[in-house]
């Protein structure tokens, strides 16, 4: 006897594969009630090591992974542990953390919840756009020193994107209704296609060279380690803004430190390379740094988000829809 496919009446063993504090600050009661309507719920807490027997018990029965920010890599000891195991579904951005080659090779279907999560990516950075744009932490820090009112400041008129991602298509078009030029690197991009974004196709050093602000939105790949380096930090205008909300190893760190050291340039970064700098790191102290604590993404009511966009693909793939948002092992590489 076969097991039962997707499409009308099939309930699939669902588990949670993530951090359990994770799982309880994504899944609330209402979006839990929703997936036990589709699904056969393994009871909590959720998986964050499978290699227990408990997690063994659960996954020999799982026909679906529901994973988040914890869950360890699915490896090929873990789907021999889960033969019946057809799809994973993750309620956070990035599948590389734990979507190994073991999963593509056995046909395991994925979906990533990562469209939602790039609304409050490129939200922030739009926010940091026009605060930077505006100088808005220098002139209260000064304003409140002088508490004389400054000269008029120019707002940039140029904003680079580096990388045409889900973020960064988002970026663009939040952007649309401000007065600025946008440009826009992607080898993979063509002008037809940056045109129809809202954007300029211009070449990585004519972004960096051009744009009053360059936001980096590339993943971190091995061809974009150090990406950004010394020769095009270098080039950037005097006083332009680099917001980096990628991965922090994108970024040649020690070449950004010196320009925003010599107050060549201003930079937002919500990642650093390590992703928390040591305590005596010159970028602590240096006034036209922003640094964050990796917040940009989703947080707080904005976890909602993901819930339903997971849960959607879920119940569509349940019913044998398939999936809205796959995410495709020939497009991992571009992914963050």
């Amino acid at each position: 006897m076969t097991d039962p496919t997707p499409g009308p009446g099939f309930r699939p063993r669902a588990v949670l594969a993530m951090s359990p504090d994770v799982a309880s600050a994504v899944l609330d009661a209402e979006s839990l009630a929703r997936l036990a309507a589709v699904c056969d719920l393994a009871p909590h807490p959720a998986l964050e090591d499978l290699t227990t027997p408990r997690a063994r018990t659960l996954l020999a029965g799982a026909d679906l992974l529901v994973t988040g920010w914890g869950c360890p890599p699915l490896d090929a000891d873990v789907l021999r542990a889960a033969p019946r195991l057809r799809a994973v579904v993750h309620t956070a951005g990035s599948v590389r953390g734990h979507v190994t080659d073991a999963c593509w090779e056995r046909g395991v279907e994925v979906s990533s919840a990562a469209a939602a999560n790039a609304l409050p990516v490129a939200e922030y950075t739009l926010a940091m756009i026009l605060l930077t744009g505006k100088r808005v932490l220098e002139a209260a820090r000064d304003y409140r020193v002088s508490r004389t009112r400054p000269d008029w400041l120019r707002t940039p008129r140029s904003v680079g994107i580096l990388s045409a991602s889900l973020i960064g298509r988002r970026v663009i078009d939040l952007l649309r209704p401000h007065d600025v030029e946008v440009l826009l690197y992607d080898p993979w991009v063509t002008g037809d296609a940056a045109r129809e974004l809202g954007a300029s196709r211009v070449e990585l050093p004519e972004l960096f060279r051009r744009s009053d602000t360059v936001s980096v939105h590339t993943p971190l790949l091995p061809e974009t380690r150090g990406l950004v380096g010394r020769e095009l930090i270098g080039s950037m205008r005097p006083d332009a803004v680099l917001i980096n909300t990628a991965r922090g190893a994108v970024v040649d760190q020690e070449a950004l430190t010196d320009a925003a050291l010599a107050g060549r340039i201003r930079a937002v970064l919500d990642v650093t390379d390590p992703e928390v700098l040591p305590p005596d790191h010159p970028l602590w102290q240096c006034g036209n740094v922003l640094l964050t604590p990796h917040l940009a993404g989703s947080q707080g009511n904005e976890w909602r988000r993901l819930a339903d966009l997971a849960l959607g693909e879920i119940e569509r793939w349940a019913r044998g829809d398939g999936f809205l948002h796959p995410v495709r092992r020939e497009r991992l590489a571009f992914l963050a």
